[in-house]
C-alpha cells in the first residue's frame, strides 16, 4: 500500500472515510477483497504470498492499513511480512493504541513501515522510523511511503481532493476517482529516498503504472454515522486500466 488518504471526524454523516491505493509487483499473487473464510469477520484483499493484507475492516468497525517506509539502504532480506501487522490487529481484541504499543516492541524485526489502526472513535498511528505511537487528530490526513502527512505531491494533492469531496455528499465513486490521479510530480517536487530521480518520478503519482510494478487496487471505505459501512474496491490491471469494482455494504455488529 503506497497511499492512504483518510478523513476522521471531518463530516457529520461519515465519521471515517478511507481512500487507499495498494501498489505492488504484478507477479505477487493476490486475492481480491472478500470476507475471509478463516476469519469471517474480516473484509479485505489478501496477499497470497504472506497471507496478510494491506488494508482491512471488521464487522465491528475496526480497521487497519499499512504502507512501507521507503529506504532501500535499510532493507532486510529475512524480515517477516508486514501484511501480518494489519491482519494481526484485525484478528485481535486489543485496543488500537495498545496493539501499536505491542508492535513497537517488535518493529526492528521488520522492514520499515507505517501502520494505522482504529475505528470511528479514534485513529492511531505508528511508524517504525519514528518509534512513537500517536493518536491522529481529527481532520484530513495522508500517508505514503514516509511519515504521516509528509507533504509529498501525491499526499498534498490527494488531501486537497479529499477535502473537495467532503464539500458534497461523499461517495465511493468520488473517493475512487481521486485515487486514479496519474499526474507525476514535477522535477523540483520529487522526494529523494535513494532510488534515483527516474524511479522517484515513476512512483510519484497517486496511481502508479510501470512494467513490473504498479497500483493493483484502489479501495474506498465509508463508515456512516448510522452504523452502515460501504466497502468498495476497484481492481487496477497491468497498464493502469481499471477492472471490476467490488461494492459491499454491511452494518456494524455491536
Amino acid at each position: 500500500m503506497c497511499l492512504i488518504l483518510f478523513a476522521h471526524a471531518a463530516h457529520p454523516a461519515y465519521p471515517l472515510l478511507i481512500a487507499a491505493n495498494r501498489d505492488e509487483y504484478y507477479a505477487r499473487p493476490t486475492a481480491i477483497a472478500a470476507f475471509w473464510q478463516d476469519h469471517p469477520h474480516i473484509l479485505g484483499g489478501r496477499d497470497l504470498e504472506g497471507m496478510g493484507t494491506w488494508l482491512g475492516v471488521t464487522r465491528k468497525g475496526r480497521f487497519a492499513a499499512l504502507t512501507n517506509f521507503r529506504d532501500p539502504s535499510e532493507r532486510k532480506t529475512d524480515a517477516p511480512t508486514r501484511g501480518g501487522l494489519v491482519s494481526g490487529f484485525l484478528t485481535s481484541d486489543l485496543e488500537p493504541q495498545a496493539y501499536l504499543e505491542e508492535i513497537a516492541l517488535s518493529a526492528p524485526r521488520y522492514n520499515g513501515f507505517s501502520l494505522l489502526t482504529g475505528d470511528i472513535g479514534g485513529v492511531f498511528y505508528f511508524c517504525s522510523r519514528e518509534g512513537l505511537v500517536r493518536q491522529v487528530p481529527s481532520g484530513i490526513h495522508g500517508l505514503s511511503n514516509h511519515l504521516l502527512d509528509t507533504p509529498w505531491p501525491k499526499v498534498v494533492r490527494g488531501k486537497q481532493r479529499l477535502q473537495a469531496a467532503l464539500a458534497h455528499e461523499p461517495s465511493a465513486e468520488a473517493l475512487l476517482d481521486l485515487l486514479h490521479d496519474r499526474e507525476p510530480a514535477g522535477p523540483g517536487e520529487l522526494p529523494d529516498t535513494g532510488i534515483g530521480t527516474e524511479m522517484e518520478r515513476v512512483l510519484s503519482p497517486a496511481l502508479i503504472v510501470s512494467p513490473q510494478y504498479g497500483t493493483r487496487a484502489s479501495t474506498a471505505v465509508l463508515f456512516g454515522s448510522d452504523g452502515g459501512v460501504s466497502f468498495n474496491e476497484c481492481t487496477i490491471l497491468r497498464g493502469g486500466e481499471t477492472g471490476a469494482t467490488l461494492s459491499l455494504r454491511f452494518h456494524l455488529e455491536r
